[in-house]
């Protein structure tokens, strides 16, 4: 929606915010926040400016204490705690940046925390939390397990909850990021980029710009594997999500807050989903520009931003991305630097069919040019032909990645890209060996495993002497979650019993068995 003036928009807030007990602007007004959070810099990002032909500017909330916006809320709901409810003491459930705010913010007022956090949360994670002051109890396997140990703490330890995103206060401390945000910036701001998760952020951060800063469009930007604000403002209405990614693990919620919702449908202009490949390009792009490695949520709203940019081809606007947070495991920088050079189009994966005889590979690589090569695997499969799957570095982006799978193709090589192929990035890249030789009714499987001790035992113990493993590949990406691939044998009669014993066993999986990639390089 669009507010021509500053009058109607004035209106236009208040409609939906009169029926509070105290208006959320007034809240933002007065919100106590700056006892633990510092007023972060908005800061020019030179490199992408020039490569985007805008004016970009980063809202460095990663450079708070806990390396995250979420102590502002977090505080400001504490703050405002009766002497009884700051008595009973506080609890939260979190894996990651809501707990450390909660416990620095506990430490600073006095009030006993403890924090429910999942038993897969990585150990930084867990010490930051204990470091803060707080009490962190693992318990379960998720969010959704934690949660409902600490909805139990509430009821038998007579704790008071403190919500991530769906509290107004919360959100009332993460909007004091627009007031700083209009005295940083008071010329125009054609857009700001706000990532979203339960919608705590864009909820407090939108309604203060849209007061005072009408025209400034706002754009939330989530990740393509968890949209559930992008779900509910297209259905009217809050929705769960089935399952969410778990890469950008920050803002990967299946159920948008009740108040975040009412209020975000009413400011947010746009939704932007985007990829693990562009999240990663836009760390990339953020540690050019400032050395600071963002966490992929921390990264979502750049990426958007850019996103943006290539879809409405608009320059010369000023342009705000809100960087939330750095709280990356160090074992995660490995993956993200994999995707990042396929997020900016800077890598190609190509799998090409060359004949089995003398000199085929030096013509490959002479079609190729003097082009990079990131990686080049082969292994004989027949007398005929052969199957190359090849990395190529690009210097032009998608044009070249075009101008290459046509030279190639002109000198008669079947070529297939896989840049876009998930099977391909994830597991396909790093395995060698070749095709399954007698491997009889064999079936793909990808899985999501919890990175927990046991898991791996658990899915062998379910699945029994039944079926026989016939492929196995699996990778540490450094996050909660191991993504496993799996060769089953399974006999075509079988088959109803197995998806069925699949959605038993309770891990995200999806069938590979007809992928390209798998057809060429595994069977």
């Amino acid at each position: 929606m669009h507010v021509p003036n500053l009058l109607l928009a004035h209106q236009f807030v208040s409609a939906y915010l009169l029926s509070m007990d105290k208006t959320l602007i007034e809240k933002i007004l007065t919100a106590r926040v700056y006892d633990v959070a510092k007023n972060t810099p908005l800061e020019i990002a030179p490199s992408l400016s020039l490569r985007l032909s805008n004016q970009v500017y980063l809202k460095r909330e990663d450079l708070q204490k806990v390396f995250s916006f979420k102590l502002r809320g977090a505080f400001n709901c504490m703050y405002q705690l009766s002497d009884e409810e700051k008595a009973c003491g506080v609890v939260a459930a979190s894996a990651g940046n809501h707990a450390q705010g909660v416990a620095l913010a506990g430490t600073k007022l006095g009030i006993k925390t403890t924090i429910v956090m999942p038993k897969t949360t990585p150990a930084i994670k867990v010490d930051a939390v204990k470091a803060f002051g707080g009490n962190a109890v693992l318990h379960g396997s998720s969010y959704d397990e934690a949660y409902a140990y600490a909805m139990e703490l509430v009821e038998s330890k007579n704790l008071t909850f403190v919500h991530p995103f769906d509290n107004l206060d919360v959100i009332a401390g993460q909007g004091t990021i627009g007031m700083e945000l209009l005295r940083q910036h008071p010329d125009p701001i054609d857009a700001v980029f706000i990532p979203v998760g339960g919608g705590g952020l864009i909820a407090g951060l939108a309604s203060y710009l849209k007061y005072l800063s009408p025209n400034t469009r706002i754009i939330g930007v989530e990740h393509e594997e968890a949209p559930s604000m992008y779900e509910a403002l297209k259905q009217g209405k809050r929705v769960t999500l089935d399952q969410v990614g778990v890469f950008a693990d920050g803002a990967a919620v299946k159920l948008v807050g009740e108040n975040t919702f009412t209020i975000a449908k009413d400011v947010i202009d746009e939704m932007l989903l985007v990829s693990t490949d562009e999240t990663c390009a836009a760390i990339k792009d953020v540690f050019e520009d400032t050395r600071t490695m963002l966490e992929p949520a921390g990264a979502l709203a750049t990426a958007g931003l850019k996103k943006y940019i290539a879809k409405n081809t608009i320059t010369d606007k000023h342009l705000i991305a809100i960087t939330s947070g750095a709280n990356i495991n160090f074992d995660r920088l490995r993956h993200v630097t994999e995707r990042s050079e396929l997020g900016e189009g800077r890598e190609v994966l190509l799998a090409v069919t060359i004949p089995e005889q003398p000199g085929s590979f030096k013509q490959f690589c002479k079609t190729i040019g003097n082009r990079p090569i990131t990686e080049f695997n082969y292994r004989y499969s027949d007398s005929t032909s052969a199957q190359v799957f090849a990395g190529v570095k690009l210097t032009e982006g998608i044009e070249e990645k075009q101008q290459l799978i046509q030279s190639l193709d002109d000198a008669k090589y079947p070529v297939l890209d896989l840049s876009d192929n998930e099977l391909s990035k994830v597991h396909l890249r790093f395995m060698v060996g070749g095709h399954g030789q007698g491997a009889k009714n064999e079936v793909l499987y990808r899985f999501i495993f919890p990175e927990r001790p046991g898991a791996l035992l658990h899915f062998l113990t379910n699945l029994g002497a039944k079926w026989n493993i016939s492929l196995f590949h699996y990778r540490n990406h450094g996050s909660d979650f191991g993504r496993v691939l799996v060769g089953i044998q399974v006999p075509p009669e079988d088959r109803k019993d197995f998806c069925s014993f699949l959605d038993q066993l309770g891990y995200e999986w999806k069938d590979e068995t007809e992928n390209p990639a798998y057809q060429l390089f595994l069977v």
